[in-house]
């Protein structure tokens, strides 16, 4: 019986621990892309990527303890993740950073429409600080952060391909 399947029977919402594991797969991902980018900067960007960096993983800590609470398994990292471009150089690394934090941004979204209580509360603070870091690494901000819907088409066409979606390559 899956964890999902096992909450169900129980009378329990799963939709609050789909979401926490959509979120760690996510952070897994941001940080894994952290790492391929922030090689390719100097300066201040490498500093602010450094800190980026560290934000994720605390974050994915977090999560990994979130989704023990709610009764889950936590989703493990991939060895690896595709990434929508090569980063070759600085400008790359800093649309890669932009595209990690908009997928980040959308699965805090969700996250924050399926918890209650101080796990919504955290997820909130997650979606703004993914869509603060999305914006200046973009020069600029979205409408919508974290609702594909609503935000312009770049960012909801590329986010997938970003490696930030939980899925091996």
């Amino acid at each position: 019986m899956t964890e999902v399947t096992a909450m169900a029977a129980r009378g329990e919402d799963p939709g609050a621990l789909l979401a926490a594991q959509a979120a760690l797969a996510a952070e897994h991902a941001a940080v894994y892309g952290y790492g391929v980018l922030g090689g390719r900067l100097e300066g201040r960007p490498r500093t602010d990527a450094t800190a980026a960096h560290d934000a994720h993983r605390a974050r994915r800590d977090a999560l990994v303890r979130t989704v023990r609470d709610l009764g889950g398994t936590p989703v493990a990292a991939d060895a690896a993740y595709a990434l929508p471009f090569p980063v070759s150089d600085p400008s790359a690394a800093l649309r890669l950073a932009a595209v990690i934090e908009d997928r980040v941004a959308g699965v805090c979204s969700d996250l924050v429409r399926a918890a209650r209580g101080p796990l919504r509360s955290q997820a909130a603070g997650a979606l703004r600080e993914a869509a603060v870091r999305a914006a200046r690494w973009r020069g600029s901000g979205v409408a919508f952060p974290g609702l594909a819907e609503k935000a312009s088409a770049e960012p909801a066409d590329t986010t997938a391909e970003a490696g930030a979606t939980g899925v091996p390559h």
